[in-house]
């Protein structure tokens, strides 16, 4: 059962799909953006190797905030008991 009671808010979830259209956008943020819709109106988690990738980029300077934030969705959407 799923410990996952946050879900993605309707702006991040806009920022999300804008980013997916982006082409100047990185792989990394269209990754988080991607993990990031899939948990729109859902209970989904992030997954262990998402979760990974989003913490290192909370932890790395060459990131945008854009991105950023959507490493920080995809975290507090992580199992809580991993």
């Amino acid at each position: 059962m799923s410990s996952n009671t946050k879900q993605t808010s309707e702006t991040l979830a806009k920022q999300a799909a804008e980013t997916l259209r982006d082409p100047s956008a990185s792989a990394i943020a269209k990754s988080l953006a991607g993990s990031v819709l899939s948990q729109t109106g859902s209970s989904k988690e992030t997954g262990a190797s998402m979760e990974t990738k989003a913490s290192k980029v909370l932890q790395s300077e060459k990131y945008s905030e854009a991105t950023k934030a959507l490493a920080a969705s995809a975290l507090s959407q992580s199992n809580k008991t991993r």
